[in-house]
């Protein structure tokens, strides 16, 4: 099966690599994921490779950040439980099941088992929401697990979950900063949380870097957290977590 943005996509020429963050299953102590971030192939941030990305290119640039996430993270996966979360651009997916055949092909390639895939998307895109469906949904039988990122601060949000429920719903950073000393941010997220409990979906709270923030968020029961407390983006490796000090 193919489309025009298959055989007419302009392809992204200029190299790149990534670097891996986990998400830390707080009751176990270990990654319960690491997330692939774009990086330069020197570890230059991600956004001297993002503003080279345009229309053009964007259906080459997301497919080539799928394969190389999935190439480099089966070379550094030790624990099989370890799951790969991996950002997609739903605006560079023209129909799901024919978009998808070099991220099949790359985890056969590899031995990567697709159950241990995240995709995530952030909110902050504006995409048509019965074409993120149609993505989702198609992930999702085809047994990739599915995550909303910067839940909170985009544009679907509670509509997006009254018509699917993903694996992960990570919560907005803006949410989580300082949220120890803000009795309204906590409110919001206390409120969050309970209403992703009653859903079946796993919650993350991401941007933690403080003690007494991520104090507070296990106080609220959460157990899947991401941030530089617990753990920086680190060039193609999968560094274990581990406390950090925070300037």
């Amino acid at each position: 099966m193919s489309c025009a943005g298959c055989r007419d996509g302009e392809a992204f020429d200029l190299p790149f690599s990534m670097a891996f963050q986990p998400i830390v299953d707080m009751g176990t102590g270990q990654a319960f994921a690491y997330e692939a971030l774009v990086r330069g192939l020197n570890g230059e941030g991600a956004g001297t490779i993002l503003s080279q990305v345009t229309d053009a290119n964007r259906y080459a640039f997301d497919q080539r950040c799928r394969t190389k996430a999935i190439e480099l993270a089966a070379g550094l996966r030790r624990d099989p439980a370890t799951n790969l979360s991996i950002n997609f651009m739903p605006n560079a997916v023209y129909e799901p099941r024919a978009c998808i055949r070099m991220t099949l092909a790359a985890a056969a390639r590899v031995g990567f088992p697709l159950d241990r895939i995240i995709f995530e998307f952030t909110e902050s895109e504006r995409v048509d929401i019965d074409h993120l469906l149609n993505i989702l949904r198609t992930y999702k039988d085809m047994g990739f697990k599915t995550a909303i990122d910067d839940f909170g601060a985009g544009y679907s949000g509670l509509d997006l979950l009254a018509h699917f429920q993903p694996d992960i719903v990570k919560l907005d950073m803006d949410l989580i900063r300082g949220i120890d000393t803000n009795s309204a941010k906590q409110i919001v997220v206390k409120h969050t949380l309970a209403m992703l409990s009653d859903f079946g979906i796993k919650a993350v709270c991401e941007g933690v870097e403080t003690p007494a923030e991520m104090a507070l968020l296990q106080d609220m029961g959460v157990t899947l957290i991401q941030g530089y407390l617990l753990g920086r983006p680190t060039f193609e490796a999968f560094a274990p977590p581990r406390l950090l000090a925070v300037a």
